[in-house]
């Protein structure tokens, strides 16, 4: 878009956004809600249309705390800020986003405060990503993570922020890049008859309907594992999106349950399964023969070794799977003191610093490489960060239901027989929709409620078998 298009498009944005807000908060649609109240549902027309109605009652209900005025505003506001993003990261100046989100956590205060809450305003904005979630059943989990990964780091991480790969000279060919990322999709179950994968600044998955779901990725010939990993993550999430049950199309029963449930498909994918030594007994020998020369002098156990290197790092995209959630309570912890007003806007950057030298032991050089570095505050989006920690817990919690139902995953592993996972997720999740909130969902595949220490134990037992 040209940058001038950009003050008609704020604009644009912000009408439709109230067109919209106005035609669901329609009194008609209370009326029918109030018709339809959900023990009798659940009695005479079963769980699905239950969920529908919980789910749009749900929304409704917030909707309408809401002026269509007020969501307008939002819209033009973020639209605006995403901008001033974009040129402040650019010249890593915080202070050219600063006025932008002081009234962004604004709004957002007010929109928390319209919306009501239970304990802090937090629990308002969670609820968006992950409904039902509450900031005190979350903290904790935070927390312990904190305190169990934090020593882990001290004790075993090496060098700080390069890629994996990147800084060893070698070269891998993007067009080879492409051919590996596409059959291992395939492999994984992507139908590309319903979905693409193509090419853009941040990797991403865009469901627009069972049959059309766009991924992306992005290449750099200094490391193949970069855009090989973040294919399978966004792999996962279009699993889920190209699993959810199309009879329902167009009802909360036909969406994913959450935003960490979807984050938690895709973490399986990436981490639990894809860094795995016997999904490389299978695909080490394709990625040698697609990489002939780069990949001279290296054999399956350095390669291993390699793609789960625990390494401190700045960018939390960059990040491996032991630092990865302490960049995510940091946002968190920055979240909820900016919004409860114990934390400006103008002393964020130095409070970031701050908690990025007592979790990983590092001071960002400039605000592009630390406060600046997220899209999310740009558009609101606080709230968010925490279900990609949701995502990775409930990522274990599944990876543990998966190895009880088959006995001998790490032989399907070696062999590439991942379709069978494909559609054991398919079958006790992509297919349930919001027909259950994702704790109810977590504990009718795994026999558990949420918990960190699944994941505790995988972190543990992985970094003491890599030592």
């Amino acid at each position: 878009m040209p940058p001038r298009a950009q003050a008609r498009r704020a604009e644009q944005l912000a009408l439709l956004s109230e067109l919209r807000h106005r035609r669901f908060t329609d009194p008609r649609m209370g009326e029918l809600l109030e018709a339809l109240p959900e023990p009798e549902v659940r009695e005479t027309l079963g769980e699905v249309a239950a969920a529908n109605v919980r789910e749009t009652a749900r929304s409704y209900r917030r909707a309408t705390c809401l002026p269509s005025s007020f969501v307008a505003e939002l819209t033009r506001v973020c639209a605006h800020a995403h901008e001033a993003w974009i040129e402040a990261r650019k010249n890593a100046d915080f202070a050219q986003f600063a006025p932008h989100l002081e009234r962004i956590v604004a709004l957002k205060r007010e929109e928390a405060d319209r919306v009501g809450f239970e304990d802090e305003r937090y629990d308002a904005l969670l609820d968006v990503y992950e409904p039902g979630a509450r900031t005190r059943e979350i903290a904790p989990m935070l927390a312990s993570l904190r305190e169990r990964l934090v020593p882990i780091v001290q004790r075993v991480a090496d060098g700080t922020e390069a890629q994996d790969g990147a800084e060893d000279g070698r070269r891998w060919p993007v067009e080879q890049q492409k051919q590996l990322c596409r059959r291992v999709a395939a492999a994984m179950g992507f139908d590309f008859e319903a979905g693409r994968l193509d090419e853009s600044a941040h990797p991403f998955c865009s469901g627009i309907d069972v049959g059309d779901v766009r991924l992306t990725t992005r290449y750099d010939e200094r490391d193949a594992a970069g855009a090989l990993f973040g294919v399978m993550h966004e792999t996962g999430h279009g699993l889920y999106e190209q699993g959810l049950d199309p009879e329902r199309f167009g009802t909360p029963a036909g969406e994913a349950c959450s935003t960490g449930m979807h984050e938690s498909q895709s973490r399986l994918w990436e981490n639990q399964i894809g860094r795995s030594r016997p999904f490389w007994e299978h695909f080490f020998p394709i990625l040698c023969a697609t990489f002939p020369q780069a990949s001279e002098g290296l054999d399956l156990e350095s390669w291993v070794r390699r793609i789960n290197r625990v390494r401190r790092s700045l960018i939390r995209v960059e990040a491996d799977e032991v630092t990865y959630n302490l960049h995510i309570l940091l946002r968190f912890e920055l979240e909820r003191d900016l919004l409860e007003q114990r934390l400006a806007v103008a002393d964020l950057p130095a409070a970031w610093n701050a908690k990025m030298e007592a979790y990983l032991g590092l001071t960002p050089p400039d605000d592009a490489q630390g406060v600046l570095q997220d899209i999310h505050w740009s558009f609101g989006g606080f709230g968010y960060f925490p279900t990609y920690t949701l995502g990775n817990l409930y990522a274990a919690q599944i990876h543990d239901a998966l190895r009880a139902a088959f006995p001998d995953l790490d032989d399907m592993l070696r062999h590439g027989r991942l379709l069978e996972i494909r559609d054991w997720l398919r079958d006790k999740i992509h297919r349930r929709g919001m027909v259950l909130r994702a704790p109810a969902l977590l504990e009718e595949v795994t026999g558990a409620p949420p918990s960190a220490e699944p994941f505790l134990r995988y972190i543990e037992r992985k970094v003491e078998a890599l030592a």
